[in-house]
């Protein structure tokens, strides 16, 4: 059967139908980009790192519940393993308070905290984290996403092996499977660009080769 494009559009206005490519497409409103004298001190040298010399972040939204919820990750780069996240209902600097506090680990090993110019990583709660355990900022130019691709990139892939086409009741069933997929990614999943060893493997100095 051959269908107009016009008529494909009633049937689907009938029965209140929407595509799956329109539903991975929808974007969020995007915040307000701060204005912070900050520089990039990364300077998109996400490679070679050590063990949390840089630790990456951004915001994504998730449908939980029928409604549009936010995933905060932390990735360090030595291995690009998820160290800490949080779930909520606002994107906000509360959300990246709740991230940075469930890190297994004393965060003043954090040398470098980089994100872009969201408005929720610039804020009192924020700056007070990077304060009290002296975390030094590093903050992309205006409108270029690639100065944090490797947490861009990290929403593509949780996007594609974790949400899409997922449904959550409400945020408790959320954090149950986010825990199972973390616990996978971290020590499970192999990467062929960390030589086939897990992102804890190889964050965890696990190399599996001689050093010298």
């Amino acid at each position: 059967m051959v269908a107009s494009r016009r008529l494909i559009g009633k049937i689907m206005s009938k029965y209140d139908l929407v595509s799956n490519y329109t539903l991975r497409q929808k974007k969020k409103n995007k915040s307000p980009v701060n204005n912070d004298e900050t520089g990039n001190i990364v300077a998109r040298e996400f490679d070679g790192r050590e063990q949390y010399e840089v630790v990456v972040s951004d915001l994504t939204y998730v449908k939980i519940g029928g409604v549009w919820r936010y995933l905060c990750l932390l990735l360090d780069l030595c291995g690009r393993k998820i160290v800490g996240s949080a779930v909520g209902n606002q994107k906000d600097a509360k959300l990246v308070e709740t991230a940075f506090y469930s890190v297994q680990a004393d965060l003043r090993q954090i040398n470098i905290f980089h994100t872009d110019r969201g408005s929720e990583f610039k804020n009192q709660v924020v700056e007070q984290i990077m304060k009290a355990f002296g975390i030094e900022r590093s903050l992309s130019a205006k409108g270029t996403p690639h100065d944090n691709a490797v947490a861009e990139s990290m929403y593509n892939i949780v996007k594609t092996e974790f949400t899409f086409g997922r449904e959550f009741e409400d945020i408790a069933e959320f954090k149950i499977y986010w825990f199972d997929y973390v616990n996978w990614y971290n020590n499970i999943r192999i990467h062929g660009s960390l030589g086939y060893l897990t992102p804890s493997e190889w964050h965890d100095g696990i190399r599996g080769y001689d050093d010298e």
